[in-house]
């Protein structure tokens, strides 16, 4: 959303709604679906999934996926290193994660939104939901939306369109293969800034590169048992940034660990 974009009514940034009204400097909590009004919870509604992890594991998943890298802003979005943990459930009818620095703090969270309660039950109950639409929100720790990815629905390859918290399009992440090591584009203003490969078949660990294919960045699947040995079940990776990068690409890295996740697990009975 530009600035200093007229009031009206926009596509909810935030998922939860088909539109949302803006002011003409902020979101407010006026909402609008299926052509009736109503008013939201609060934007930044406090709502930041946990999952309980202590810090001690998560700087083993650290030291298991390639140590730590120099100090962070402290922020989401200015840390060089990102571990993502699912939040495990016997039956998963919305994916939420957990974000956390490489020292286990808590800089936050991934919520699934949009969620019917008939999309709900395809879940449980059949694959069909792999072919329907997703959005996930990643938060900050006061539950601020900082990016939404949205899989729109699909036959057959994916594609994540990345979102700022405003709503206004960075870029996206495109599927580009089936067979084999599994690659993404990364696509921002009409052209590829960057691509994700996986570094196997299994898809468990990914290089992200740039435009002139200069590593940036890597995703690393930590282990957890048998139960969580696929990016299918509840997972837990991490995400080491080399270099302090420019947006786009900077926000598109940041997502890219959720846009692959999400694109797999919705994927899984056809990526054999």
């Amino acid at each position: 959303m530009n600035e200093t974009a007229a009031p009206g009514w926009f596509p909810d940034p935030f998922g939860r709604h088909e539109k949302r009204w803006y002011d003409g400097a902020a979101w407010t909590e006026r909402v609008s679906s299926h052509g009736r009004e109503g008013v939201d919870q609060p934007v930044g509604d406090g709502r930041v999934p946990t999952v309980g992890r202590p810090a001690d594991k998560i700087r083993a998943d650290v030291a298991k996926a390639g140590g730590g890298r120099g100090v962070g802003g402290g922020t989401l979005l200015t840390e060089p290193v990102l571990v993502v943990n699912q939040k495990a459930k016997l039956i998963e009818v919305n994916n939420e994660y957990a974000i956390f620095d490489q020292h286990g703090t808590q800089v936050g969270a991934v919520r699934q939104v949009g969620q019917s309660t008939a999309k709900k039950l395809l879940r449980v109950v059949t694959s069909l939901d792999q072919f329907l639409t997703h959005t996930l929100q990643i938060v900050d720790m006061s539950g601020t939306p900082l990016l939404t990815l949205t899989r729109p629905a699909k036959l057959m390859k994916s594609r994540i369109v990345v979102a700022d918290g405003g709503g206004r399009e960075v870029g996206q992440i495109v599927q580009e293969n089936m067979v084999g090591k599994i690659r993404f584009g990364l696509h921002a203003g009409g052209a590829k800034v960057g691509a994700i490969k996986a570094e196997n078949w299994r898809a468990w660990n990914f290089s992200i590169v740039d435009g002139d294919g200069t590593e940036v960045a890597r995703i690393t699947k930590t282990w957890e048992g048998l139960a969580k040995t696929l990016f299918t079940t509840a997972d837990n990776f991490v995400v080491h940034i080399h270099r302090p990068l420019d947006e786009p690409l900077r926000s598109l890295v940041a997502a890219s660990a959720l846009g692959v996740d999400t694109a797999l697990k919705q994927d899984a009975r056809g990526l054999g």
